[in-house]
């Protein structure tokens, strides 16, 4: 991982591989950004003229390079682009410096370390860089020839160190703001890192050996279902979809408390280490990418020990519903019934709506322990892509205000979300004639039929929100700012700044 400084040092006397300056789009042409004062004097106030005619704009994620001037312990200059100057006296939008934070880290894979003199005017705005370089450094390089030197593909490391100025190192808000974007960068890259591996060695028994190890490391409680346990409870959903692996499904629990906390947190994950979509079989062309199913899980595994490391004053609980969705002789097929932990029976009409299913059990299992609030996280339906596209996801729930809450939490942090209604027509669709309720409904509003199916698994009084995050959960472009190809590890920051907010009081 990237190591994070603060420094009040002046950019041109500090030893580097690159110092990184911010440009802005102006009025008439590409700006200096605060921050850089130091190094356009260098240039005898000429930067911006000189970046205008090596053709920068300022354009957000744009990446510009040339030599550092005479006298510099640096040899290169990376000037990045913001995006539009902000109105007088209003400082630049964190997202925009966590993007450009994440673009110049890309852009020096192979350094040992760059100075970031980009704009800061609090410490929300050093969170948002450290973050973004943390996250813009990323790779995933394990399953390369030369993974066990953590080098990329053309036989570069990622970024090895970013020295952050224009904050305070003994000032106690950046200090913490440094550690803040440290803890939360590093456990969404750990995601990033279990949505990326292979299906052949993150298998559900896999997936929850890492949790507990995890756990263990951070002072987390952990309890795990295998098969036996989970037959014994009654967990029909998960079972019923792990039937045709040969890899046993788990739920996995891990406990983060705080003796100061005032509320309690559940957050739900899917966690399909692969789907074929068992005997409804993915068509050739969709299963390539079936990996990143248990992205939810992912996520919520990845918070969850971000609040420990953070020490938030809330109880957040993570359930981790694992399974791989297979077909075989053993698997539930089109026209089963099964019985739910919740004791519903569930006619199943199509084995590839079995994210539902495994998330039903666990919001049954999370509802009683009556948490203020559950929030589960799923890659579920291809119909909110069809909605919101490939980088927005979906925010549905049983109460308005928490929706709004969790929507602007969203955003705040840099993940492009959009709320969602739940009409109660469509919760028709699903009656079944042999069963409770049937695993499908209506087609048309399908992801919308999903989040009407888990409601009915959630104890009554509840507040609950569901996070379909089917089409930013993983990037198959190319990389943009700090979103690297493959798993991207969506929100993870979405679900720390809750119980942030919820640890605070400030939740809307």
């Amino acid at each position: 991982m990237t190591a994070l400084t603060l420094s009040t040092a002046a950019a041109p006397g500090l030893r580097a591989d690159a110092i990184v300056i911010g440009v802005a789009k102006g009025a008439k042409g590409p700006i200096v950004a605060p921050g850089a004062e130091a190094v356009d004097k260098a240039y005898d106030g000429r930067l911006a003229g000189i970046l205008e005619t090596l053709g920068a704009s300022g354009a957000e994620g744009e990446v510009t390079k040339l030599p550092a001037p005479a006298g510099f312990k640096a040899p290169l200059v990376l000037a990045v682009g913001l995006g539009k100057e902000p109105e007088k006296d209003a400082g630049f939008d964190p997202e925009a410096l966590r993007k450009a934070a994440g673009a110049a880290a890309r852009t020096l894979t192979g350094a040992k370390k760059a100075v970031f003199a980009l704009p800061v005017t609090d410490a929300a705005d050093i969170s948002a860089i450290g973050e973004g370089v943390v996250l813009g450094a990323y790779s995933f390089d394990a399953y390369k020839h030369n993974g066990d030197d953590a080098k990329a593909k053309n036989g570069k490391a990622p970024l090895a160190e970013a020295a952050l100025l224009g904050g305070k190192p003994r000032d106690a808000a950046h200090k913490a703001a440094v550690l803040r974007a440290a803890a939360v960068g590093e456990e969404l890259n750990r995601a990033r890192d279990l949505i990326n591996m292979p299906p052949n060695d993150l298998d559900p028994e896999a997936f929850a050996a890492l949790a507990q190890t995890a756990a263990k490391e951070h002072g987390i409680k952990v309890q795990v279902l295998d098969e036996k346990a989970l037959a014994k409870g009654g967990y029909g959903g998960i079972l019923g979809v792990g039937s045709g692996s040969a890899s046993a499904p788990r739920l996995v629990k891990l406990s983060y408390t705080s003796s100061k906390a005032k509320k309690n947190l559940a957050f739900v994950g899917k966690g399909i280490t692969y789907d074929s979509g068992g005997i409804s079989l993915k068509p050739a062309g969709h299963n390539e990418t079936m990996k990143c199913d248990m992205s939810g899980a992912a996520a919520v595994f990845a918070a969850v020990v971000a609040a420990a490391r953070l020490g938030l004053e809330v109880n957040v609980t993570g359930w981790l519903a694992l399974a791989e969705n297979m077909p075989s002789g053993s698997a539930t097929r089109p026209g089963d019934v099964l019985r739910m932990y919740s004791g519903k029976t569930v006619e199943v009409l199509n084995t590839d709506a079995e994210g539902r299913l495994v998330l039903a059990d666990a919001l049954w299992a999370a509802s009683a322990e009556k948490p203020d609030a559950i929030v589960d996280v799923a890659t579920l339906t291809g119909a909110m892509m069809l909605a919101l596209g490939s980088r927005t996801f979906g925010i549905m729930a049983n109460d308005d205000a928490f929706r709004s809450a969790l929507h602007e939490a969203a955003e705040e942090v840099g993940e492009p979300a959009w709320p969602m209604p739940l009409p109660e027509h469509l919760r028709k669709g699903m009656d079944s004639t042999v069963a409770d309720i049937a695993n499908m409904g209506e087609r048309m509003g399908g992801g919308l039929v999903a989040g009407l199916f888990l409601r009915e698994f959630v104890g009554e009084g509840i507040t609950w929100a569901h996070l379909d995050i089917a089409g930013p959960a993983f990037n198959e472009g190319g990389p943009f700012g700090y979103t690297p190809k493959g798993g991207t590890g969506t929100a993870v920051r979405t679900l720390v700044r809750l119980a942030e907010l919820t640890a605070s009081g400030d939740l809307g």
